[in-house]
């Protein structure tokens, strides 16, 4: 049974990612679904959470050893968790089967100013000025989300006052964010891209850099914004599914061609 593990981004947690390990598992059933916190949010909000990417794939290890899940794992990963999977998967391919990486930035592909849409500023900084839980997950939703559901309004702000995230938690992931490179050449698993061409937080050109420099599968939702399992949950695990089915098939393929050829009758 294949193992999938859930990573979201910049101070979300496992909670945040809704009904979507249910549809996830609807497709690439069976298989188990675990979405785990990095440090510093979630159940892990205690913790300090690390500057740098690269550390975070340690906390996310001993999680799912935890478990007792040894892997390898198919990551599924937003935003900031995506770089910890290229991490990952860069640092130790042979623990990852594959990537799904969703509506992510990395350098040095992208500017700066795609990286982090203009648009977003305002938002931001009323976001650092707020005091007021209600009104700063109305932010959030408002920057990643097009559809913007009121049940999950309520739903984030639970789980803010459950596991609140330090504004030094907070800064530190922004500057592993920021400071976060990719390796020149794509790690040695299979990937696939996903993005929302409505996301207001980040230009969904960074997904278009990055499936070009990679030579990736890149699928674009016409309508997601940022948080795309939120805004089309079913059509996130139905790509996934798709690309899951079409590797396996070359793969397959692949293993048909470079058997030993019998003639019959010898």
């Amino acid at each position: 049974m294949s193992v999938w593990v859930l990573l979201r981004g910049l101070t979300r947690e496992r909670g945040h990612w809704g009904g979507f390990p249910r549809q996830l598992a609807e497709r690439v059933s069976p298989a188990r679904i675990v979405a785990l916190d990095l440090p510093g949010n979630g159940v892990l909000h205690h913790q300090c959470s690390p500057a740098r990417v690269p550390d975070m794939i340690a906390p996310c290890r001993a999680q799912l050893q935890a478990l007792g899940l040894p892997g390898p794992y198919c990551l599924v990963a937003m935003s900031l968790g995506a770089m910890v999977a290229i991490a990952w998967a860069d640092a130790c391919p042979d623990e990852v089967e594959g990537c799904v990486l969703i509506n992510t930035s990395v350098r040095p592909f992208s500017p700066v100013h795609r990286r982090l849409s203009p648009s977003s500023y305002l938002p931001l900084f009323r976001l650092l000025a707020s005091r007021d839980d209600h009104a700063s997950e109305a932010i959030i939703l408002g920057l990643t989300s097009r559809t913007r559901p009121a049940a999950v309004l309520d739903d984030w702000v639970a789980l803010r006052r459950n596991h609140r995230v330090s504004r030094l938690n907070a800064l530190r992931q922004l500057v592993a964010a920021a400071r976060f490179r990719a390796p020149a050449r794509p790690p040695a698993v299979p990937m696939l891209i996903l993005s929302g061409a409505a996301d207001a937080l980040v230009d969904p050109r960074c997904s278009e850099a990055l499936a070009a420099r990679w030579s990736l599968p890149l699928v674009q939702h016409a309508t997601g914004g940022h948080d795309l399992p939120l805004d089309d949950g079913p059509w996130v695990a139905a790509r996934i599914s798709d690309w899951l089915e079409a590797h396996l098939t070359k793969e397959q393929s692949h293993e048909a061609e470079n058997q030993p050829y019998h003639p019959r009758g010898r």
